[in-house]
C-alpha cells in the first residue's frame, strides 16, 4: 500500500512533465499565427497595387490590391517580408511583433544590378565584360510595328535599322557595319537570334507586347559562343512571366490612320500637255495616249490605311507553378491599294518545380499565322510615277485602259496591275520548346532543352486574263507550299561558386541542331476558261504545250550542326573580372576538308569604382574598364548543297525530244568546293562604363576593330573548261569595320511629381575590303548593281574592290550642260562629251555607308501624364536616286510622264537621264521618328490597377536634302542606297490605343 501511495504523486508528475512543452508550445503557435497588414506606396506617396509581398524562407506570397493594401500571415517574429515590383528596388523587412507594416517602394535608378542574358546564362550588369546593350519594355518604340526589331530603331548604339512602308517587307538590320559580299538571301547580313533560349527562331513568332527585354551582343567576346552563326552579332529575346507570387490581366489595343507622307512631284494631265506644246512638238496621239484625262496615278494607287493590334495576356506564379498564356492579332493594312499584313499570335507556358524547386520542367508553344497580300510592286511603282497623266484609267466598256504599243519606262496601267493581279502568302509557324533543368547539388545546375519548329509557307498568285503581265496568256496561276524544320537540342551545365573574395562561374554544353528545308513543290500553269477561280483548281488550266507548266526549282536539303561550347567567367573582389569561352561547330554546309572550326574568346574586365582609391570620390558611381577579343562565325543562308557537286535544269533552260520524250535539260548547276568554309569575324572591343552623381548620368564608349576573313563569293565567275558551271562558291578575300559607339543615360530633372530622362546613342563605322583574292583566284573587283535604263541595261552603279567600302558607287560625272542644254560628262581622258560616255569612264564618287548614326529619346513624366519622343537619324551617306534619273527624260514625254523638276530642263537634252553622279545625293536625315502622349489612371477598384491611354505619331517631320520618297533607303546587301523605281512610299502614322492591368 505505501508503494502504491507514494507512486501516485511521481505519475502525476510525470504526466505534468510531459504536458509542459504543449503547455509551453501553446502560446508560441499563438503568436505565429499573427497577420501583419498594411500599405505599399511609391515616392509619390501613391498607392501601388500588383505589389509581391512574400515570405523570404517560405512559400506565402500575396499581391497588394488596387489600394496599395496587403495582408499576410507570418510564422513568427524571426520572419522576413520581401516586398517588391517592377521597376523598384526590393525591400526586407523583418516585422517582428508588429502587426501593421506600411512600406514605401523607389525607383531602381541603380541600372548595374539589371539581369543581363549572355547566352545559356544571364550575369549582372557589373560583371559583363562584352560589349552588350539591354532594351526593356518600356523604353520600346511605339506605333504600328510589325516585327521585334523595329522596337529597337533608333535605340541601340551601332545597330542600323531601315524600314520602308511595305508592311510586307521586313526592316534591314546591320550591327557594327557589313560583313559579308554574299548576294542570295538578305538574312545572311542580320543578327542571329534567340528566343528565351531558343537559338534561331523566327522572331515573326512574337508579339511586340508579349516581350520583356531584348540584348543586343555585339562583340565577338559576347558573341562566339554561338559560333558559326554569330558573325553578325546576337539579339537575345525573352518574354514576359508573372512575378513570384503574382497573377495579372492584361489588355492592349490600338488602332492607327496612316497617310503617304510624301509624294514625287510629276506633272498632271494639262501641265503636259502645255510642256509639250512650250517645246513646239506634235501633241500626244489621241484618244490613245490622250483621251482628255486628267489622271493622278499616284492618289488612285495610294490610299489612307487603317490598322489595329489586339493583345491579351494573363500570367501567374502560385507556389511552385508558372504559367500564362497571350493572343494577338494585327491588321496593318498598307498604303498601296491591295497590300496588306494580317497576323494571329497565339502563346502559352507552364513551368512547374518540383522537390523544393531542385527539379524544374518546362513547356512553351508559339504558334504565328501571317497572311500577306500583295500586288506587282516592281510594275506598278514605277508605272504610278511614269505612266501617262493624260488618259483614263478605264476605256468606255469600264475595261482597263492599256496601249500595249507604247515603250518607255512604267508602259502598263498601274491600276490594273494592282487590281488584275493577285499575290498572297500565307505563313504558319509553331515552335514548340520543353525544358528540363536539375539543381544537383549547390551551384550546379544542369538543363536539358529541345525545340522543334515549323514553318509552313504556301505561295499564290493569279494573273487574270486581263493582266498586263500575262496578255493573251487566258490567266497565269502558280500554287506553292514548302515546310521548313528546325530541330535543336541543347544539354549543359552552369556551375556558380563563391569562396571568399572568389566567384567562378562555369558553363559547358553540347547542341545538335537539324534543319529541313524546301520540302514541298510549286507548279505554275496558264490558260483557264475565265477568271472565277483564280488560283484554285488548277486542273481546270488548258495550257497549249508542256513548256508552258512549270515547276519550281527549289531541291529539299538537310542540313546538321553539332557543337560543343564552355565557359569560364571569374571574379575577385568584384573588382577584376575575366571570361574566356570556347565553341567547337561541325557543319554539314561545308566542304569536307572544312566541317570543324573552332571559335575562342577572352575578355577581362576591371570595375574601377570598387578600388580603395575611388572611395569619397562623389562624382563617380560607377567606373568598369573592360576589353575582349573573339572569333565568330556567319554560316546563314546556305543549303546543305553548298560546296558539293549538283546536277539540275541550268537557268533559261527548257525541255527537249529525247527519241521521242520530252525531257528536262540536265547540266551541272553548282560546282564542287570542299574547302569552302564559313566566314570568319574576329573581333577586338575596348569600352568603359561610367555613371555620374549617383547615377543621374550613365553611359559607356566602346571602340572595335571587327575583321571578316573567308569572304564568299556565291558567283564567282569561272571558266566553263576548268570547271562544270560557270560560277563558284568560294572563299575570296577580308574586310574590315572600325568604329566608336557612344550610349548616355541622363536624368536632368527629377522631383517629387515631375521627372524627365534622356538618352543619346551615336556610333562611327567605317567599312573597307581589304582583298578579294586568293592564291587559286584572283579578283581585282566585282562589278554590282545592274539597273538598267534607256541604253544603260549593261552598266553597273557600284563596284566592291580592295581599299573601297562596300556600297562604293562608280558612275559618270556631270560637268553640267553645254550651249545647247544637252548634259555633258567627263571622259577618262578629262576631256568633255555630250553623247552617253563608255562604261570606261565612269568615276568612284562616294559611299553608301553612313559616317553617323544616331538617336535621341527623351521620357517625361508629370504625376500620372507622360509625353515620349524619339529622333533618329544617320550622316554621311550618299543615295543614287535613280528613280529621278529615269523620270528626267524631256524626250520621252510622249510616252511617259516626267517630274516638275525637269521643267527647268532643256528639252534638247537627249542625257539627263543618264544615271550620273548628279544623281548621287545626300542620303543624311533627322527625323522625329515617334512622339507619344499618355495618361495613366489608377482607380482605386479590387478589379483594375491601371488603365492608360495615349496618342501616338510616327514620321511626324523629317529633316534631308534628298529628293526622292524618303531617304530611309535599304542599307543591307551587297547593294546598298540605291533608289531605282522600287521604293515603297513612306507614312505618317496617328495612333490612339489604351492599355490595361487587372
Amino acid at each position: 500500500m505505501t508503494n502504491q501511495y507514494a507512486s501516485k504523486p511521481a505519475a502525476q508528475f510525470v504526466r505534468r512533465l510531459l504536458l509542459l512543452p504543449v503547455l509551453l508550445g501553446a502560446p508560441a503557435v499563438a503568436l505565429a499565427q499573427q497577420t501583419v497588414r498594411g500599405t505599399v506606396t511609391d515616392e509619390k506617396n501613391a498607392a501601388l497595387p500588383g505589389v509581391t509581398v512574400r515570405l523570404k524562407d517560405g512559400a506565402a506570397a500575396v499581391a497588394t490590391a488596387a489600394d496599395g493594401a496587403y495582408s499576410i500571415k507570418t510564422n513568427g517574429p524571426a520572419d522576413i517580408l520581401v516586398f517588391s515590383f517592377v521597376g523598384t528596388v526590393a525591400k526586407e523587412i523583418a516585422p517582428g511583433t508588429q502587426t501593421s507594416l506600411n512600406v514605401t517602394l523607389l525607383p531602381d535608378a541603380q541600372k548595374l544590378n539589371d539581369v543581363v542574358v549572355i547566352g545559356y546564362g544571364t550575369a549582372s550588369r557589373a560583371d559583363i565584360t562584352g560589349a552588350v546593350t539591354s532594351i526593356k519594355s518600356e523604353e520600346f518604340n511605339q506605333g504600328v510595328l510589325t516585327t521585334p526589331a523595329e522596337l529597337l530603331q533608333g535605340k541601340v548604339a551601332g545597330l542600323n535599322i531601315t524600314k520602308s512602308g511595305d508592311p510586307n517587307q521586313r526592316p534591314s538590320v546591320v550591327l557594327r557595319g557589313p560583313s559579308t559580299i554574299r548576294t542570295v538571301n538578305g538574312g545572311v547580313t542580320e543578327p542571329f537570334y534567340v528566343i528565351d533560349g531558343v537559338p534561331g527562331a523566327s522572331i515573326d513568332l512574337l508579339a511586340p507586347d508579349d516581350i520583356a527585354t531584348i540584348d543586343v551582343l555585339k562583340d565577338a567576346s559576347s558573341t562566339a559562343i554561338y559560333g558559326t552563326r554569330a558573325a553578325n552579332g546576337v539579339i537575345i529575346i525573352t518574354t514576359k512571366r508573372a512575378k513570384p507570387g503574382q497573377s495579372r490581366l492584361t489588355y492592349s489595343a490600338y488602332g492607327a490612320l496612316a497617310k503617304v507622307s510624301k509624294k514625287i512631284d510629276v506633272l498632271s494631265g494639262g501641265e503636259l500637255r502645255q510642256y509639250l506644246a512650250d517645246n513646239k512638238t506634235r501633241p500626244l496621239t489621241t484618244p490613245t495616249d490622250d483621251d482628255g484625262s486628267n489622271t493622278n496615278w499616284q492618289d488612285l494607287i495610294e490610299r489612307t490605311s487603317y490598322s489595329t493590334n489586339h493583345n491579351l495576356s494573363f500570367a501567374g506564379s502560385a507556389n511552385a507553378t508558372d504559367y500564362g498564356a497571350s493572343v494577338n492579332y494585327l491588321k496593318n493594312n498598307g498604303a498601296l491599294i491591295n497590300t496588306s499584313l494580317e497576323r494571329l499570335i497565339y502563346r502559352g507556358f507552364i513551368n512547374q518545380r518540383f522537390f523544393n524547386n531542385r527539379l524544374k520542367l518546362g513547356v512553351n508553344i508559339i504558334n504565328s499565322s501571317t497572311t500577306q497580300n500583295d500586288i506587282p510592286q516592281g510594275s506598278t511603282l514605277p508605272g504610278m510615277l511614269f505612266y501617262l497623266p493624260t488618259v483614263s484609267p478605264y476605256n468606255p466598256d469600264g475595261t482597263y485602259k492599256e496601249n500595249y504599243t507604247r515603250t518607255g519606262s512604267g508602259p502598263l496601267n498601274p491600276l490594273s496591275l494592282a487590281n488584275n493581279n493577285t499575290y498572297i502568302t500565307k505563313d504558319s509557324k509553331t515552335l514548340v520548346n520543353g525544358l528540363v533543368q536539375v539543381d544537383v547539388l549547390t551551384g550546379l545546375k544542369l538543363t536539358l532543352s529541345g525545340s522543334t519548329q515549323r514553318a509552313q509557307t504556301n505561295y499564290s498568285s493569279y494573273l487574270n486574263s486581263q493582266s498586263g503581265l500575262a496578255v493573251n496568256l487566258g490567266g497565269v496561276a502558280r500554287r506553292a507550299e514548302y515546310q521548313n524544320t528546325n530541330d535543336v537540342l541543347e544539354a549543359y551545365a552552369n556551375y556558380d561558386r563563391t569562396l571568399g573574395l572568389h566567384s567562378v562561374q562555369l558553363l559547358a554544353g553540347y547542341s545538335y541542331q537539324q534543319d529541313r528545308t524546301n520540302d514541298g513543290f510549286g507548279i505554275t500553269t496558264q490558260n483557264f476558261a475565265n477568271n472565277a477561280l483564280g488560283f484554285n483548281n488548277l486542273y481546270l488550266s488548258n495550257p497549249s504545250s508542256l513548256a508552258q507548266v512549270a515547276f519550281d526549282n527549289n531541291p529539299i536539303s538537310t542540313l546538321r550542326l553539332l557543337s560543343q561550347y564552355a565557359r569560364a567567367q571569374y571574379q575577385y573582389g568584384d573588382r577584376y573580372l575575366a571570361q574566356v569561352s570556347l565553341r567547337r561547330d561541325g557543319s554539314s554546309v561545308f566542304g569536307v576538308n572544312n566541317r570543324y572550326g573552332y571559335f575562342p574568346t577572352a575578355a577581362v574586365g576591371w570595375r574601377i569604382i570598387n578600388e580603395e582609391f575611388m572611395r569619397g570620390r562623389d562624382l563617380f558611381s560607377d567606373l568598369k574598364l573592360r576589353a575582349g577579343y573573339g572569333v565568330s562565325g556567319n554560316s546563314q543562308g546556305f543549303d546543305a548543297f553548298s560546296a558539293i557537286l549538283i546536277y539540275g535544269t541550268p537557268p533559261g533552260s527548257s525541255k527537249y525530244l529525247n527519241n521521242g520524250a520530252i525531257s528536262n535539260v540536265v547540266n551541272a548547276v553548282r560546282n564542287e568546293n570542299p574547302d569552302l568554309k564559313w566566314e570568319s569575324t574576329a573581333t577586338a572591343n575596348i569600352g568603359l562604363d561610367f555613371g555620374l552623381f549617383k547615377n543621374r548620368i550613365t553611359g559607356s564608349v566602346d571602340y572595335y576593330i571587327k575583321k571578316t576573313s573567308d569572304l564568299i563569293d556565291d558567283v564567282l565567275p569561272v571558266s566553263s573548261t576548268e570547271f562544270q558551271y560557270t560560277t563558284y562558291t568560294a572563299n575570296v578575300g577580308s574586310m574590315t569595320n572600325r568604329g566608336i559607339e557612344v550610349a548616355l543615360s541622363v536624368v536632368p530633372v527629377q522631383t517629387g511629381a515631375f521627372t524627365w530622362r534622356s538618352s543619346l546613342n551615336f556610333s562611327h563605322n567605317t567599312n573597307r575590303i581589304d582583298n578579294l583574292s586568293t592564291d587559286r583566284f584572283t579578283i581585282p573587283y566585282i562589278q554590282t548593281a545592274q539597273l538598267g535604263g534607256k541604253g544603260q541595261s549593261g552598266n553597273y552603279s557600284q563596284i566592291v574592290q580592295p581599299g573601297s567600302p562596300l556600297g562604293t558607287f562608280k558612275l559618270w560625272h556631270y560637268l553640267g550642260k553645254n550651249e545647247q542644254g544637252v548634259s555633258t560628262y567627263q571622259k577618262a581622258d578629262g576631256s568633255v562629251t555630250a553623247t552617253q560616255p563608255l562604261t570606261t569612264d565612269m568615276q568612284e564618287v562616294g559611299s553608301a555607308q553612313p559616317k553617323l548614326i544616331y538617336g535621341w529619346a527623351n521620357n517625361f513624366t508629370y504625376k500620372a501624364f507622360d509625353l515620349n519622343f524619339l529622333v533618329r537619324g544617320v550622316y554621311g551617306n550618299k543615295i543614287l536616286n535613280a528613280t529621278l534619273a529615269g523620270l528626267n527624260n524631256p524626250a520621252d514625254a510622249r510616252l511617259q510622264n516626267i517630274p516638275r523638276f525637269t521643267l527647268g530642263e532643256s528639252f534638247n537634252d537627249i542625257n539627263g537621264y543618264l544615271i550620273s553622279d548628279r544623281f548621287l545625293e545626300s542620303g543624311s536625315y533627322l527625323r522625329l521618328d515617334n512622339a507619344t502622349l499618355g495618361y495613366t489612371l489608377r482607380p482605386h477598384t479590387q478589379y483594375v490597377q491601371a488603365l492608360r491611354f495615349y496618342v501616338s505619331s510616327n514620321n511626324v517631320f523629317i529633316i534631308t536634302k534628298y529628293r526622292g520618297i524618303d531617304p530611309e533607303i535599304n542599307i543591307g546587301g551587297l547593294t546598298p542606297g540605291i533608289d531605282n523605281q522600287n521604293f515603297y512610299p513612306k507614312t505618317r502614322t496617328f495612333t490612339l490605343g489604351l492599355s490595361a492591368s487587372f
